[in-house]
């Protein structure tokens, strides 16, 4: 055995350092291998990835790529992109755990809460009035809960100010000390506008007074959330989102003042909540960077100190799918980590079923042990700040602030955040994003597993109790799944109204090495909607392919092979699948020069990479008169 001399020397001290210039010279002759005829920053261009808000994530970043060391500052200092507090999550142990409950009967609510809290959550948020529990029913949600112990955040909608009321009563009845009472009531007047459509001055009026009341008599609580919510279930980007709630927090602080509190008051009735998502590296960057947005605005109004942001983290539910709902778990357990990692206090994961309805035990305890696990076992907690100092992330961090910057600058100069909503501008704006993202989704650039990707046509049904209907008339709800779930509903009303589901024959030419690839993208492709591939038998031709299709029971056909089998015996095959009944005939891959004696032969159309597949997936069930 060879024993390295303890001389202090690295390892790599005899190899000398690599220069950006070696590295693009080495990814050149990668692309040149793939076709790519590439030099210098053109290919690094070419592996970059383009994100909304005119973002970019490089392939390589450099110390060089970020500011200057030291820029981020230290957790629990201005301009708090570390941290909020120094110690960040590792004093407590770990995030706060929040579970949501948003079921109406009071008694079966009590009992979820009651089960959570015995299992690892450690505050609760609460739907109170429409969407929720009566504000009537919440003394009996929370009997049997030690108020002292477990902060209780309000979720009440317009109602707010009767469940704050309601809440305070019952700190008072069970005498719960004021100092000991945690959470916050959920006042959220632009929040009601956006999810409703109409702003209420009321309301605002109501936030001022429950703030005043608070800030005076309960250290512990604070009044007001600025919910961006809304804003990223209307399909916002990172940037809009941050944006809106930054010009949401500067409405409540320009109230809140008005009212008579200082500015440092004021910012402490403020708690901030923020979406997760699967997109791990985007969602550490967007709350770090919340927090440094938030400095910038606390330090111009004149309050630095107070700019340390208190963040509510909540998985997204945009991400989540009703069908396979089961992949939601891994989402959402990406979505915490980043969540956990990029510094929330404070972290809800949605329960895997929630998009399908209320959830149930089994879904709230797997939410719930989400955030045990990363805490307890994985040890997330015990870094302040653990993606700090990573050149991408801090660039990333830099680069989304800058862009959300910049649509709060939008929001100001058209009169503040209420006015952009009532103006459009909001909606506008963020209807355009969400257009863009549903073409990606359509084109499944933007894969969805188990929808888009992967579909499984045989797996049960879901079947949970509906939820309450969630305020409208304001900014819409979306989901990525929307355009697919449409057209696996209408796959399911044929299954139901015939017996079997809408069919597709995979017309494979010569041996499996030659049409596996297609085969497999052209039957992922037809399950995104709801359309079920035969393969059967393995391989045709042209003498073969019309008995074959018959055979099937299928409506449309799709041949699939190398584009030298196409070249000899596509166009044969394709004349013989329309003679056999085919309503539409497709041919897997680009169709290049042969496009239009393909066509002339009888295909119909191309399935390849990168094409719409919605749209042709919607094409398809229309010939086949599925409704």
């Amino acid at each position: 055995m060879t024993v390295l001399p303890d001389d202090g020397l690295s390892l790599a001290a005899e190899f000398p350092d690599a220069t950006h210039e070696q590295w693009q010279r080495l990814v050149e002759g990668v692309l040149r291998k793939s076709g790519k005829d590439v030099t210098g920053f053109a290919a690094e261009e070419a592996l970059s990835t383009s994100l909304d808000d005119g973002l970019i994530t490089r392939p390589l970043y450099t110390a060089d790529n970020t500011r200057d060391t030291g820029a981020a500052g230290l957790p629990g200092f201005a301009p708090f992109t570390r941290g909020s507090s120094a110690a960040g999550a590792t004093a407590a142990g770990g995030w706060d755990v929040r579970q949501r409950h948003e079921r109406p009967d009071p008694a079966l609510a009590n009992e979820a809460v009651l089960a959570d809290l015995e299992n690892g959550v450690s505050s609760l948020w609460l739907a109170v009035g429409a969407a929720g529990v009566p504000v009537a029913g919440l003394e009996r949600v929370l009997d049997g809960v030690y108020l002292d112990l477990a902060p209780v955040a309000l979720d009440a909608g317009a109602e707010f100010d009767a469940a704050a009321r309601e809440l305070l009563r019952l700190y008072e009845v069970r005498g719960v000390a004021a100092g000991e009472a945690r959470g916050n009531l959920g006042a959220d007047p632009l929040g009601v506008a956006a999810r409703t459509g109409t702003y209420d001055p009321e309301l605002a009026e109501q936030a001022a007074t429950l703030a005043k009341l608070t800030s005076r008599q309960y250290p512990g609580l604070r009044a007001l959330v600025v919910d961006a919510l809304p804003y990223h279930e209307a399909g916002a980007s990172a940037a809009q989102e941050l944006g809106c709630s930054l010009a949401t927090g500067v409405a409540y602080l320009r109230t809140l003042t008005g009212a008579g509190l200082d500015v440092e008051t004021a910012c402490g009735q403020l708690d901030f909540r923020y979406s997760a998502t699967a997109d791990q590296f985007l969602t550490i960057a967007k709350f770090r960077a919340a927090r440094l947005l938030w400095a910038r605005v606390a330090e111009a109004c004149g309050a630095p100190g107070a700019g340390g942001q208190r963040q509510h983290a909540v998985t997204s539910s945009v991400m989540m799918t009703r069908r396979d709902p089961w992949v939601n778990m891994l989402r959402t357990t990406i979505a915490c980590t980043a969540a956990g990692v990029g510094g929330a206090d404070a972290v809800t994961v949605l329960p895997f079923d929630r998009s399908i309805g209320l959830p149930d035990a089994f879904a709230r305890r797997i939410a719930r042990n989400t955030s045990t696990i990363l805490v307890e076992e994985s040890h997330l907690s015990r870094v302040v700040d653990p993606a700090g100092g990573s050149w991408y992330v801090e660039r990333l961090t830099d680069e989304l602030a800058a862009a959300a910057w910049e649509w709060f600058q939008e929001i100001e100069r058209a009169g503040g955040q209420e006015r952009a909503l009532a103006s459009g501008l909001v909606g506008a704006r963020i209807a355009a994003t969400w257009e863009r993202r549903t073409k990606a989704l359509a084109q499944r650039r933007e894969p969805i597993t188990g929808v888009s990707e992967f579909p499984l046509l045989a797996e049960r049904a879901v079947v949970r109790d509906p939820a309450p209907a969630r305020p409208s008339g304001g900014l819409p709800l979306v989901r990525r799944d929307e355009a697919y779930e449409a057209l696996r509903a209408r796959s399911d009303a044929h299954l139901v109204a015939t017996g079997t589901r809408p069919r597709v024959f995979l017309a494979a030419l010569g041996p499996a090495a030659a049409h596996t690839g297609r085969v497999t993208f052209a039957a992922n492709l037809f399950q995104a909607g709801g359309v079920e591939p035969v393969h059967d038998p393995v391989t045709v031709d042209a003498d073969t392919a019309a008995g074959a299709f018959a055979a099937s029971g299928a409506g449309v056909a799709c041949i699939c092979s190398s584009d030298a089998l196409y070249a000899e015996q596509a166009a044969q095959v394709a004349a013989a699948l329309k003679e056999a009944g085919a309503r539409s005939v497709f041919l897997a891959g680009r169709p290049g020069e042969s496009e239009d004696s393909y066509r002339s032969a009888g295909v119909d159309a191309f399935v390849f990479a990168g094409s719409d597949a919605v749209a042709v997936l919607t094409s398809v069930l229309d010939r086949m008169e599925v409704k």
